[in-house]
């Protein structure tokens, strides 16, 4: 079982809760309707989640403990979502029966767990014959950025390192069609999309959430602890993705895999 790198700060989630269908899910939306019945894999905050809920009959949110999954319960309740139901779940080994969804889902899941092959063959046995699982997942190995600051590529192989050290693979993108076929499915079509902040709202957004999150996270503590990186270097770190931020040049560059795979 791989551990969650990114843990569960005020400073992942303040990235996490922006994202919805438009933005991470719009391959998925034409699969959608509102007969749909779908589990969302690592619901996380839930904000596609809750999203999902208002296009489709049914949503099934899971998370791999109570104290994640209580974030999705939680907004969901805030907006008065009916039509979501929670359940805690190891993608590995899914409670639920054969052929119980229309869709499944899992947004930024795979490149987190220790096997990813056998949890999309989890994912395709309790999907309908006919229906769909469908993942999308960042690859850290293509992320680009300017203007090209050392500390930046230092904070990159930092994350690459931690990330496989918890059982994970960072750059599970360009993997995910090859998961799907190892997994057994025939027919996938293979996507990708990108996320680009370049304005200065955008620049302060993700700089600033970057800047806090490499000193006060989950991900601090085991760079510390494992002595990959002193405090020292992650301030130094987290002053250049302020710089970043704050250069009107900035660019930053985060593309994805993308799977459709037919169950």
């Amino acid at each position: 079982m791989a551990s969650y790198t990114h843990g569960h700060h005020e400073s992942v989630l303040r990235s996490h809760s922006v994202r919805d269908i438009s933005n991470s899910a719009e391959y998925l939306r034409p699969y959608l309707t509102e007969q749909t019945r779908l589990l969302d894999v690592g619901a996380g905050p839930g904000s596609i989640t809750v999203d999902f809920a208002g296009v489709v009959a049914h949503v099934t949110a899971s998370e791999i403990d109570d104290a994640a999954l209580s974030l999705s319960r939680a907004l969901a309740a805030e907006r008065g979502i009916a039509n979501i139901d929670f359940s805690v779940e190891d993608v590995h080994a899914l409670s639920f029966a054969d052929d119980t969804f229309d869709v499944v889902h899992a947004h930024q899941v795979l490149q987190h767990v220790g096997d990813p092959v056998q949890a999309l063959r989890e994912m395709r046995r309790v999907t309908a014959p006919g229906g769909v699982v469908a993942a999308r997942d960042a690859d850290y190995a293509g992320f680009h950025w300017f203007p090209l600051l050392p500390e930046l590529d230092r904070w990159l192989d930092l994350y690459r390192r931690a990330a496989r050290a918890n059982g994970g693979e960072p750059d599970a993108g360009r993997r995910l069609l090859a998961w799907a076929r190892a997994a057994g499915f025939e027919e996938i079509t293979a996507t990708g999309s990108v996320w680009c902040y370049a304005t200065p709202e955008d620049r302060a957004w993700w700089g600033g959430m970057w800047a806090d999150r490499i000193l006060q996270s989950a991900l601090t503590r085991q760079l510390v602890d494992s002595g990959m990186a002193g405090e020292v270097e992650l301030r130094q770190i987290s002053d250049a993705w302020r710089r970043w931020a704050d250069d009107g040049d900035g660019w930053f560059l985060v593309p994805h895999g993308e799977i459709i795979a037919r169950a």
